[in-house]
């Protein structure tokens, strides 16, 4: 249920939602870590295993989770593929890229998000959004320094990932007209369990130590809290005042880089993410002053 739109409420969503990023930022530094000995299939599964756990608390205290109401199973499926998919290829860069590389390409999921609404779903692109696109592309490509030394071929992977994010994203809009969104956040980590599980136990290597198996418990932990954080900031603040906070998650992402494995972006890191992180802004800004969101 959403709560009275106030200046109090748009802090507290402000509040929740910072908490999120920082949550998803803390997971895929766990991640970087353990697929430094662990296959990456293993911790992708393990991710989920320790979500759906520490999912369970907040469902057995709300009564336990409904079958009943599952309206679009195919697409429920779809999205629990989606979301395992998505997972292993980000989880596979960050076996070869710097924290601030893959957070920066994902940023340009908003851009992403607004060209797929005009060609699937045919929301108008305007002039602006159009010359925003554009430009939040040719960020990417200045991250990804195409033709240079600095090219690594794992960037692909962290470019493919973000436009599945924004597919993943039109998907979860849709889902959202007829499917209650805890529903659909249990049945796509559910099901990313089951997907993954045959391939993740054909590679299993048993986690040697304690720290190992910390790192495991927080991926689950950082991204079931994350999940919970999202849903609730958007009872207390719209769409359009929270999107632009996703944009700080570069910060978290670039600060415990350089503090767990002493990572320091490149200038064609930060500049490419800057242009991106501005297209971005542009996009999300003439969305609020148009109504949508």
């Amino acid at each position: 249920m959403l709560l009275p739109d106030s200046s109090r409420n748009r802090l507290l969503g402000i509040g929740i939602v910072s908490g999120a990023y920082f949550c998803f930022a803390v997971l895929d530094t766990s991640a970087k870590w353990l697929v430094q000995g662990l296959p990456v299939l293993e911790v992708v599964w393990l991710r989920f295993v320790t979500h759906v756990i520490f999912m369970l608390v907040p469902m057995a205290r709300d009564g336990g989770f409904r079958l009943g109401g599952v309206r679009r199973p195919g697409l429920q499926a779809a999205r629990a593929l989606m979301l395992s998919t998505m997972t292993a290829m980000n989880f596979w860069a960050l076996q070869y890229l710097q924290l601030a590389e893959t957070g920066s390409v994902q940023f340009a999921v908003p851009i992403l998000v607004a060209l797929f609404a005009a060609w699937l779903l045919h929301e108008r692109l305007d002039a602006g959004r159009w010359t925003a696109v554009i430009i939040g592309f040719a960020g990417v490509l200045v991250i990804m320094r195409p033709g240079t030394q600095g090219f690594h071929p794992a960037i692909l992977l962290a470019v493919c990932n973000a436009v599945l994010y924004a597919l993943f994203n039109l998907l979860t809009r849709r889902l959202a007209e007829t499917e209650a969104p805890s529903t659909t956040n249990v049945l796509s980590a559910l099901g990313a369990v089951v997907l993954i599980a045959p391939f993740a136990l054909s590679v299993w290597v048993t986690p040697s130590t304690a720290l190992q198996w910390a790192l495991i418990a927080l991926t689950g932990l950082a991204g079931g809290t994350g999940h919970l954080c999202l849903a609730h900031a958007h009872r207390y603040a719209p769409a359009s005042t929270l999107a632009p906070f996703l944009y700080q998650q570069i910060l978290y992402m670039t600060l415990l880089g350089f503090l767990v494995f002493g990572d320091v972006p490149g200038s064609a890191v930060l500049a490419g993410a800057g242009i991106v992180v501005a297209s971005g802004l542009y996009l999300l800004l003439r969305e609020r002053h148009s109504g949508i969101g």
